[in-house]
This record gives structure tokens, C-alpha cells and sequence, in this order.
């Protein structure tokens, strides 16, 4: 039977005045797991992790840490008494004390015991021969390390990280991730992570909680929420896309690379189709005279380059549709830079297509 979850968050609520801060949220986090609550500044993200960690008390709503209802029913549960960890993007050392005695700091038992842990975990976060070291001799990672370390010392339950990375050089974000999520899944603590970027999210997250104007819209491992967006903004979250919209008629809708499937959309209805950059295909082979249709590539569209970047992984190249002007995005893994005015062939992966019924929240 499998083990019930360390956190468990139900329809948490919190308003400022006449805003709605955060919008009935329920989540929950397995021992050994990292869940990220992802989505763009001003979401609600903060504010539910301040509610999990009892420094902001919810309008309504329960929280469980470990069977035990640390907000809702039963009263409230003081943030010293809730088990709880808690990381920011400051790393808020103590600049007067060592690395061993700020990773010690708030531990109890006996002397022997405290420096024991400190010690492994230095070690664990190969920290070691910093020990008697003070903060402001060590690098921006390493002091994340230590703040780490210092947040795992009591073995809190669950812990609460917001954007703990973000002020971290690009090239440290690595290594100093890889090693947090080392040490909290050998320790088995539960981690909500809140991000803003989908590369860190994917990348530290089993399950990846998108949220937008105060409530969870999507949730899933990175896998699924990439590939299988509820809304074109979900998918626009992630990376690049392009929209080509039409209109439905009789569960059809036409474009420049054949009709699309709508099933159930009423006719005269807007869709909106949404295809990433990296799934629509250029014609590097047929001489300009267009691919060959194929029940996965559909119809061939002819378009005129606008421009051509080398990004370093990859070639960004932009077209202007010959069938209404439209520009689309391509990119290819490798250096391919066409002069503007070239004409191509282009196609597109029907099974990475995304038709959306148009809403006024697609198109803002």
C-alpha cells in the first residue's frame, strides 16, 4: 500500500482586500519527492508556500504535514512546531559565524551529536574543508550549499524552497541543484519548490504544478505538462510557439498545410493551432520544389526567409507564409543561416500540434 503523502494541501485560499491572492489550491507531496509550483511573478506562488510554513495564515483551507492538520481543523500549528524547512533565494548566514556553527545553528542534543551531523552533511555537500570558514570567504554556490545544509540539519519533514537558485551565477545553478536534490532525497524530506523558470522546474520537478492567477491550472510530471498543455498559454510557458488560426467547419479547419481536426468546436468558431518551433519542419532536400505530402506532415507550405540566427545549439529561422503573410518560427540543431528572401518548403508535425478553441486568454 503506498505510503501516504508528507504534505497534503486542500482548497487554500487567501485574499489582500478585494484580491484574490491565491484561488482554492490542493496539492501534495510524497517523502523523497520535489513538487514545483511554477508559473510567472505576482501568481500566488510565494504566498502558498508562506501559508504551508505558517507565516501567513490562509483564508480558508487545511493543511497536513504527516497526518497531523497543521492549519484548519483542530487550530493552527506554530511554524517552529510544523517540521518545516525553509530556503530563499537570500541565504541569510549568519556573516559572524562559521560554516560549521551557522550549519549548526537551531540543531539540539548533545555536542557530540550536533557535530556529527554538521559534519556529515558538510561532507555530503562537500563542504568539509570549509568548516571553519566564515561565509563571506565562500563562493555564491557554496554559501547555497551551506544554507542548504543548515535547512536539512534538523530533518524537517517537508521543505519549502522559493526561488533559491535565482540568484545564482548561470554556470554554479547546476551543480548546486544537483547536489540539493542529492541530499533531500537521501534524506526523504518532501520539497515544494517554487520557480518562475520552466528549465529549473522541469528539471528538479516529479511533478510540476503550473499556476496562474492564483489557482493550479495544470499539474503532472514535466513530460506531460510540456507535452500535453491545457491552454496555448501553457504551452507558450515553455518555450516558443507558433499559433496559426483558422476557422471550424463541419470538425475541420483549413490552413497553408492541409485541414486540422476539431472535434466538438462548434462551426464558425476561431482555433487556434499551436506548434512549437522545433517540430516545424524546413525543406532541405528537394531542391525548392516542396516536400513530399505525408499523412503525418500534411500539405507542404511555401514561405520566404525573413531572417536567419545562429544561437549557439541551434539556428532560429523566421518565415513569411506565401499563403497570408503570417510569420512562423523554425529551428534546426545546427549552423543554417538562408539570406533573407529564400524561398523553402515547410511542414508541420500533426502529432506535436495543439488546437485550442480561441479564447480571449489565448490571444492576451
Amino acid at each position: 500500500m503506498a505510503a501516504e503523502p508528507r504534505l497534503v494541501v486542500s482548497n487554500l485560499s487567501r485574499t489582500f482586500g478585494a484580491r484574490h491572492v491565491v484561488r482554492d489550491v490542493s496539492l501534495s507531496v510524497e517523502a523523497g519527492h520535489v513538487a514545483c509550483l511554477l508559473g510567472p511573478s505576482g501568481c500566488g506562488k510565494s504566498t502558498t508556500l508562506r501559508m504551508i510554513a505558517g507565516v501567513d495564515d490562509p483564508d480558508s483551507g487545511q493543511i497536513v504535514i504527516d497526518g497531523r492538520a497543521v492549519f484548519g481543523a483542530g487550530g493552527t500549528v506554530p511554524p517552529e512546531q510544523r517540521s518545516v524547512g525553509l530556503m530563499f533565494q537570500d541565504f541569510a548566514l549568519f556573516p559572524h559565524l562559521s560554516v560549521a556553527a551557522n550549519v549548526a545553528f537551531g540543531l539540539t542534543g548533545s555536542r557530540d551529536e550536533k557535530r556529527a551531523r554538521v559534519r556529515d552533511l558538510l561532507t555530503r555537500m562537500d563542504l568539509a574543508r570549509y568548516e571553519d570558514a566564515f561565509p563571506h570567504e565562500l563562493s555564491g554556490g557554496e554559501q547555497q550549499r551551506v544554507a542548504l545544509a543548515r535547512a536539512v540539519a534538523p530533518r524537517p519533514r517537508v521543505m519549502l524552497m522559493d526561488e533559491p537558485f535565482s540568484g545564482l551565477d548561470e554556470r554554479l545553478k547546476d551543480d548546486v541543484r544537483d547536489h540539493t536534490l542529492a541530499v533531500l532525497r537521501d534524506e526523504g524530506t518532501a520539497v515544494l519548490l517554487v520557480t518562475h523558470e520552466p528549465d529549473e522546474a522541469m528539471r528538479m520537478g516529479d511533478e510540476i504544478l503550473l499556476m496562474r492567477d492564483g489557482a493550479i491550472i495544470q499539474r503532472g510530471t514535466p513530460y506531460h505538462v510540456y507535452n500535453a498543455p491545457v491552454d496555448v498559454k501553457a504551452a507558450a510557458f515553455f518555450s516558443d510557439i507558433n499559433v496559426i488560426d483558422a476557422t471550424v467547419h463541419g470538425a475541420l479547419t483549413d490552413t497553408a498545410f492541409g485541414q486540422f481536426l476539431a472535434p466538438g468546436v462548434p462551426d464558425g468558431s476561431r482555433v487556434s493551432i499551436v506548434i512549437r518551433p522545433q517540430h516545424l519542419g524546413i525543406d532541405f532536400d528537394r531542391g525548392g520544389r516542396g516536400p513530399l505530402p505525408t499523412p503525418e506532415n500534411g500539405v507542404p507550405a511555401r514561405a520566404l526567409v525573413e531572417r536567419a540566427r545562429f544561437m549557439g545549439r541551434e539556428s532560429l529561422i523566421e518565415f513569411r507564409m506565401d499563403h497570408d503573410g503570417s510569420v512562423l518560427k523554425a529551428t534546426v540543431p545546427q549552423v543554417f543561416l538562408p539570406k533573407a528572401g529564400t524561398p523553402l518548403w515547410l511542414t508541420i508535425r500533426r502529432d506535436r500540434c495543439f488546437v485550442f478553441p480561441e479564447k480571449r486568454e489565448n490571444r492576451a
